[in-house]
């Protein structure tokens, strides 16, 4: 089970900061004003622009959902799936 919190613990923090470094390029305006939870911006967008605004959402949900799936889905679905086969928790 702790191999499964260190891979969901490594997808949080590595999408979580890739995820900070794109809000703070792109929904910073001000140091002054609201940061990283800005609305994105709608005018001048470049190419460039856009992509970084659909990685900064992607890395937004890959943190929350593979941090998720790795602490709480996968280890419910093996102790459900021990529970089916009826293999007991301390092998004997």
């Amino acid at each position: 089970m702790a191999d499964e919190f260190a891979k969901g613990f490594t997808i949080f923090i590595s999408a979580g900061l890739a995820w900070m470094t794109l809000a703070g390029w792109y929904n910073t305006p001000s140091f002054e004003g609201t940061q990283l939870l800005a609305p994105n911006p709608t005018s001048g967008l470049t190419v460039y622009t856009q992509v970084g605004l659909v990685v900064k959402e992607a890395m937004l949900w890959f943190a929350v959902l593979g941090f998720l799936t790795f602490v709480v889905v996968i280890p419910i679905a093996r102790k459900a799936r021990d529970a089916y086969t009826g293999t007991p928790e301390i092998p004997e």
